[in-house]
């Protein structure tokens, strides 16, 4: 049986490939049925807390995503905008991201649209999460902390 070559590396991939997107899959649904049975804000609740906000009181532009993932799952879509207004960006990007390793290791093409993207974007989009994250801990801004 001969070996199916990746266009990308050109080297043969295995058949075997699939499974690294769909372990990861089932372990991010995994991670989401947790997520969207315990309520992060209880106590004792086992989630881990930003490691940015513990050592240094600053909010970081992912702070609260884990409370809006629980508030999406749990059907609250005004509440998981309350606790990161980029939630959107964070998971689509996360969807995305997924999608696209999957389609690579089936051997089609990486989604044909963002071929189309300028060049610029992903730094855009860095420079708009960073600033993001800069603003919600500036005084008058305390609409965007969590």
């Amino acid at each position: 049986m001969e070996a199916v070559v990746d266009p990308v590396l050109g080297v043969p991939r295995s058949r075997w490939a699939v499974f690294g997107p769909i372990a990861c899959g089932c372990a991010v649904a995994a991670a989401a049925a947790y997520v969207a049975a315990v309520d992060p804000n209880a106590p004792g609740a086992h989630l881990p807390a930003c490691p940015l906000y513990q050592m240094t009181g600053l909010w970081c532009p992912g702070c609260g995503l884990t409370r809006a993932a629980h508030a999406l799952l749990n059907g609250r879509l005004g509440a998981a905008f309350g606790y990161n207004l980029l939630f959107p960006l964070f998971f689509g990007g996360i969807v995305f991201a997924w999608l696209a390793w999957l389609r690579h290791t089936l051997g089609r093409r990486v989604l044909v649209h963002v071929a189309r993207l300028p060049l610029w974007t992903p730094y855009a989009l860095g420079a708009f999460v960073l600033l993001f994250g800069v603003v919600r801990n500036l005084p008058g801004f305390q609409a965007l902390r969590p």
